[in-house]
């Protein structure tokens, strides 16, 4: 089995992205989405992304978004993967032409096998909650409603914290984990000793998979 990838979103202090590299994650996101409370300009995701060492990726989140803003946050991180979370079509998502996953706001009678058809270049899903907000709800979202058959990567969202992300990964196997609101001790402002055992959580579901072997 590959090992769970671990990603986590919404980060705005420096202190908080060595954090998180501390830890352990693989991806770190960046929201370019001007409503949210966790919003960054371009300029200041760029100067973040540039503390990241090599083979931590950079995130860039967009809603929406211009054309020309996409454009700029490329220019600025070339190196970024972008993630579309709003209502945006697999034109608008390739035309980027940058490596993206694509948000899936879970509910009963979403067809997620119809999602991976629908988006065919998308990198991964990345399954949140059904919510009236858009870049990310911060709520779980009813994990019976994943297929076991999806013809793409599943990035398992939505709620996710170091309490729960163990019996996620036992549960999904998703390709990847992704938590914003689940490691901060306030809005905006991660904990470095929650973002440690958030890792840790997904580190044990990969070992107790390990050992037992399925």
């Amino acid at each position: 089995m590959s090992r769970t990838r671990i990603k986590i979103c919404g980060l705005t202090r420096e202190a908080d992205v060595d954090a998180a590299v501390a830890a352990g994650v693989d991806a770190l996101g960046f929201n370019l989405w001007s409503k949210s409370p966790r919003a960054l300009s371009v300029g200041r995701a760029a100067a973040l992304a540039a503390r990241l060492p090599a083979f931590v990726t950079p995130v860039c989140l967009f809603v929406n978004a211009e054309p020309v803003l996409i454009r700029e946050a490329v220019a600025a991180i070339p190196h970024a993967l972008l993630q579309f979370h709003g209502d945006e079509t697999r034109a608008q998502c390739d035309a980027a032409g940058r490596p993206y996953l694509r948000a899936v706001r879970m509910a009963t009678g979403v067809d997620l096998l119809d999602w991976a058809r629908r988006w065919p270049n998308a990198r991964a899903l990345l399954l949140d909650a059904d919510t009236r907000a858009y870049g990310g709800s911060g709520k779980v979202f009813d994990w019976s409603l994943i297929p076991k058959d999806v013809p793409a990567p599943v990035v398992l969202s939505g709620g996710l914290s170091p309490a729960n992300v163990t019996d996620g990964v036992l549960a999904l196997r998703p390709w990847a984990v992704d938590v914003s609101s689940g490691v901060e001790g306030a809005q905006g402002i991660k904990d470095a000793a929650l973002m440690r055992r958030f890792c840790d959580a997904v580190q044990e579901a990969d070992a107790r998979i390990a050992d037992a072997g399925v």
